[in-house]
């Protein structure tokens, strides 16, 4: 072909396809053309969409959103768009914050074009021929995890039945005992129990889980220096596993492991005497103790110095920890463990509290302006150490290494915790707003890793705010 001829046709093609976005019929990347093609074609092309929206990016006080523009979902944050079955929907895409997006329908194999800078646009058209609820979302690494995610509503019939929800090992953040305070040393008791059992590891994806307490992590255990700890271990007879007990704050063979190997059906107990103050980590030290660890067989033990701990508004518990699964993160169905990938240190998922959107979906944590937040946090690894940060705060207080003995650090920005290692951190936020708190090897929030604190209460415009340059909507 002459190169004259193909600028022709690259013209007349280009020229087309400026038509049909003219026309109504748009612009839609899909997946697989010719399945977008045959999504208008089956039952037939019209020259206008049924229905239409607008959406414009946003990045504001709710994170990063798609907003609503005209009509019923104007100002709205990732709203419903409710449809009929079998319409064909057109929606706009404006880039209103600068930033990279694109938007997506999975179920109607709808992929938009990138949209990059300002009023920067496109446009998708699909036809709506399933009834149900379905996803869109930004495809661009991290922006869904930031709040780029909105509900499609097709047609009136009720929605695509959903499997029975899966039971939750999410240990609740603030499910914290209360402080030791000042009072003398006793003796305390501990019951614990190993509970193998299959629950939610992502939206629509599961995974057999090994736990203490049937939680992940485990519950935090609380004493304070110089107390008498009996830890007692019970292993039903429905478990398949052999489960056992390592606490790092234990001075002793094994950190309590070498007597507390505990077959299904049986029971066994410890008794320590705590030395050190210091917030620790245990955990099941049973072969191949990576693979209990990972499966969630882990907690904190915080033993509180003579006098204890100062007083703060909010106490929450918050472990990281790696999964390595057979197939790919995002799977959906049930998840195997891959002893392989363990081996290889090629995790999964990275994870707060055992599973994905245990700190943001489920658990978020709360503050108000002014609050002081203390966070008991572990990193129970098997694997990856942790570069504790919390995006838009700096920590006013850190216990690096989770140590008591030493005075704690100001003003930090990343703490980095070791694989079996803890740290105590504090916060007290100065204006409201969702601040994200994750591992600073960042891309680990492709796979899971982000947590909230939500911070209510009166802005403070001298400590921030947004210029009179940014586009509507922004935080001011």
């Amino acid at each position: 072909m002459s190169s004259t001829h193909k600028r022709r046709t690259d013209f007349h093609a280009s020229n087309f396809m400026h038509f049909l976005i003219w026309t109504g019929i748009g612009l839609a990347v899909a997946w697989s053309s010719a399945a977008f093609a045959a999504n208008l074609t089956d039952k037939g092309v019209t020259s206008h969409p049924d229905v239409s929206f607008t959406l414009m990016t946003n990045v504001g006080t709710n994170g990063m959103t798609f907003r609503g523009v005209g009509d019923a979902i104007d100002g709205v944050d990732n709203p419903t768009l409710k449809v009929p079955l079998n319409s064909v929907v057109q929606i706009t895409l404006i880039d209103g914050d600068g930033s990279e997006h694109d938007i997506s329908i999975p179920a109607f194999k709808v992929l938009s074009n990138h949209v990059i800078g300002k009023r920067a646009s496109t446009v998708v058209v699909f036809r709506a021929d399933t009834a149900g609820r379905y996803d869109y979302f930004c495809t661009l690494p991290g922006h869904r995890q930031a709040g780029m995610q909105g509900t499609l509503v097709v047609g009136n019939a009720p929605p695509v039945a959903q499997a029975p929800a899966a039971a939750s090992i999410v240990l609740d953040p603030a499910e914290v005992p209360p402080p030791v305070g000042a009072r003398a040393p006793k003796h305390l008791a501990f019951q614990l129990e190993a509970e193998e059992v299959t629950a939610a590891l992502a939206p629509q994806t599961t995974y057999t889980y090994w736990t203490f307490d049937g939680k992940v992590p485990g519950p935090m255990l609380r004493a304070r220096v110089g107390d008498s700890i009996t830890i007692s271990l019970k292993n039903p007879n429905t478990s398949h596993m052999i489960h056992s007990i390592d606490l790092h704050a234990v001075t002793g063979p094994g950190g309590g492991a070498s007597v507390m190997q505990v077959p299904p059906g049986e029971e066994r107990s410890f008794t320590f005497k705590a030395l050190v103050p210091g917030v620790f980590v245990y955990h099941c030290a049973t072969p191949m103790v990576a693979e209990h660890i990972a499966n969630g067989m882990f907690g904190l033990i915080v033993i509180e110095p003579a006098g204890g701990l100062p007083k703060v508004d909010h106490e929450y518990y918050v472990m990281q920890s790696e999964i390595y699964t057979t197939q790919p993160y995002g799977f959906i169905g049930h998840q195997q463990f891959d002893v392989q990938r363990l081996l290889d240190e090629q995790p999964t998922y990275f994870v707060l509290n055992g599973a994905v959107g245990a700190l943001t979906q489920d658990y978020p944590l709360h503050a108000k302006v002014g609050e002081s937040v203390r966070i008991f946090f572990g990193d129970a690894g098997p694997d990856f150490t942790s570069s504790l940060h919390m995006i838009g705060e700096i920590f006013k207080n850190v216990y690096s290494w989770g140590s008591f003995e030493n005075p704690p650090l100001h003003g930090i920005q990343t703490i980095s915790v070791p694989p079996g290692g803890a740290a105590m951190v504090e916060v007290t936020p100065d204006v409201p707003g969702k601040y994200i708190l994750l591992d600073h090897a960042i891309s680990r929030m492709e796979k899971g890793l982000a947590g909230y604190l939500l911070v209510t209460g009166p802005e403070d415009k001298s400590i921030f705010h947004a210029d009179d340059n940014n586009p509507a909507g922004t935080h001011k």
